[in-house]
């Protein structure tokens, strides 16, 4: 015959069998909650995490629009990451700096925020540096520095005294691809040194070089500080009116206000040998991050006003297509 003390005993460990069993059954049901939970694209949209990637050069200006952003929300966490895969729909934003394919366009709404101007440089402490900070590039000298070019009439070509050596960027990328274009080229025709990595990379290894002879957006050619161009950087004088030649007006690098408000104050088809092209951010057109629709939607409205300081020209008006973008956000966010 059982004793109290061994009832007891038996009642404690069938207790609290039933209780491990129930919080068993309850871990499972949370796991499979969460499971659930993250699966699904609807709770993705209303996370408040945006993922941004893209052409790096632009960071600086995105995480300027992203910190004023934040100040009315600042529930939503917007990420700028490195770009780790070219599938795009691991990010919730992309930027660009040159015309997509008509086939990634079906996919994705854009927004034209931006656009950007590429000089050619060379290192300050240059012998070339020296000889045609003042009697600056035409479109044949141009073409005869920076592209492999099998057509040219070797007749025509200058004769170049002082040393240079050409970088140029080894992987697909917006400023080489847009500079490239400018004067009838792809990138894969730009001669030189090529350098794995960003523009920032680039950057270093011409200011490393006292032969070094390159080109860059202005965002990365003047200093946000001081207005003038980074250390150790020249800019050489194009010419801008297409008559072969540059006179003292078009010398007009001495800092980034002056030469944004040259270069802005002319209509794009009379301005000579400066390629310009637009940047742009887009989304999926199927499947959006709300948030990130949200935050373009204010990019719109707030974002031009940082343009200049941050090297820019303003996208072009018939771009920047407002109605047609606000007809896209009211389709995915609930007013």
């Amino acid at each position: 015959m059982k004793t109290f003390h061994q009832i007891l005993l038996t009642t404690w460990a069938l207790t609290s069998a039933t209780l491990t069993f129930a919080q068993g059954d309850a871990v499972q049901s949370i796991n499979s909650s969460v499971t659930h939970i993250a699966a699904d694209p609807k709770v993705r949209e209303q996370d408040k995490v945006v993922v941004i990637t893209g052409v790096r050069f632009a960071y600086p200006l995105v995480q300027k629009w992203i910190d004023d952003y934040n100040k009315t929300n600042p529930d939503v966490q917007i990420i700028i990451e490195s770009r780790g895969t070219n599938d795009p729909s691991k990010y919730d934003l992309l930027i660009d700096a040159y015309e997509p394919d008509e086939s990634v366009k079906k996919t994705r709404e854009y927004v034209y925020v931006a656009r950007y101007a590429v000089l050619p440089v060379a290192n300050s402490q240059s012998a070339f540096a020296k000889a045609y900070s003042d009697k600056g590039l035409n479109e044949g000298l141009i073409k005869q520095l920076f592209f492999h070019d099998m057509f040219a009439d070797k007749d025509d070509q200058v004769d170049i005294k002082a040393p240079f050596t050409v970088y140029t960027r080894l992987q697909k990328a917006g400023v080489p691809i847009t500079f490239a274009r400018q004067f009838g080229f792809q990138q894969k025709d730009i001669k030189g040194k090529t350098i794995a990595g960003s523009d920032e990379h680039l950057l270093k290894a011409v200011l490393r070089d006292s032969t070094a002879l390159s080109y860059f957006a202005l965002s990365v050619i003047y200093d946000r500080t001081t207005g003038k161009p980074v250390q150790g950087l020249s800019v050489l004088p194009v010419d801008l009116s297409g008559n072969n030649k540059v006179s003292d007006e078009e010398k007009i690098y001495g800092d980034l206000s002056t030469a944004l408000k040259a270069i802005e104050g002319k209509n794009t088809k009379d301005l000579h040998n400066v390629p310009i092209e637009h940047l742009h951010l887009s989304v999926d057109k199927n499947n959006p991050n709300t948030s990130a629709i949200d935050f373009l939607r204010w990019v719109i409205q707030n974002g031009k006003a940082d343009l200049s300081s941050f090297g820019y020209l303003s996208p072009e008006a018939s771009r920047l297509d407002k109605e047609k973008f606000e007809q896209f956000a009211s389709q995915h966010i609930k007013q």
